[in-house]
């Protein structure tokens, strides 16, 4: 890695937690270079502008989700395990996520609804958009393999279960309460356990 990549990798690393926390209207360039401790010039000699240090700090944040919940369903022998893995990685992963500012995906999700920056925009919706065809891919490979019930609508399931986690992380943020998460995952189990899982 060049010195210019480990710079702008240290810029990103120091800046995700801020843009995750405060937003991006509300993470300033004094923000910025508080966090890194550079100047205005360094962080603009290898960033064009705040939204591409937020893009690229949106990307650092979600790779730790995706990372996590991929490597879980990757050592999952079957579609039950490898959807039961999701709320597995939820319920380790929360304390984590609260010190870090929350989940990225609803943070900025929230933040660019109204007002987006496009580009941040159009990446929560691909992050959305690939998690829902994920969990997609997971039943219907089941339905295929006979674990998964013929009836299940994947994609309905799919939205459930996004909405379920991502509303369960709004409430237990919103009110300190954990357990607000810990019942929305409750509820996926017991919907993978009793409507999903072939007897």
């Amino acid at each position: 890695m060049s010195k210019a990549e480990r710079t702008r990798q240290f810029i990103i690393e120091q800046t995700a937690p801020i843009f995750n926390k405060m937003g991006y209207a509300g993470t300033s360039l004094n923000d910025l270079t508080t966090a890194t401790g550079l100047t205005k010039g360094a962080i603009y000699g290898n960033f064009e502008n705040k939204e591409e240090v937020a893009l690229a700090a949106f990307d650092y944040n979600i790779s730790f989700v995706r990372e996590g919940v991929r490597a879980g369903i990757h050592n999952s022998t079957n579609a039950r395990e490898q959807l039961l893995s999701m709320t597995r990685f939820y319920r380790q992963v929360y304390p984590r996520m609260c010190t870090s500012g929350g989940c990225p995906i609803l943070n900025t999700a929230i933040e660019v609804d109204d007002a987006p920056p496009a580009a941040l925009h159009q990446r929560v919706q691909d992050v959305l958009q690939g998690w829902k065809q994920q969990i997609v891919r997971i039943i219907e490979k089941g339905q295929q393999t006979g674990e998964i019930k013929s009836a299940a609508d994947a994609s309905r399931y799919a939205l459930l279960f996004i909405a379920l986690v991502e509303g369960g992380i709004m409430l237990a943020k919103a009110t300190g309460e954990p357990m607000a998460l810990f019942t929305s995952l409750d509820h996926i189990e017991h919907l993978i356990e009793t409507e999903l899982v072939a007897n």
